[in-house]
């Protein structure tokens, strides 16, 4: 699961273009920590904002449950 929340600037991102950008991670095989920095960090450099949090959680393997945070600060008020 992947949880993005961020406070906009004068931009917000579309819901189509992030679905589409989500679902190109599909396939791949990466971290949920580098995953957390990697959505974090473009969706500051697309959009903007004054910050933006993103939280990935992965089911639990083995009896382990994976939750990374990731947040990038931006513009100050």
């Amino acid at each position: 699961t992947v949880t993005i929340e961020y406070a906009p600037d004068q931009a917000c991102i579309e819901s189509k273009s992030l679905k589409l950008y989500l679902w190109s991670f599909r396939e791949e095989g990466a971290f949920c920590e580098a995953l957390a920095a990697q959505i974090a960090k473009d969706v500051a450099a697309a959009c903007k904002p004054f910050w933006v949090e993103v939280v990935v959680a992965q089911k639990p393997r083995g009896g382990v449950k994976l939750v990374a945070k990731a947040r990038v600060d931006g513009k100050e008020k």
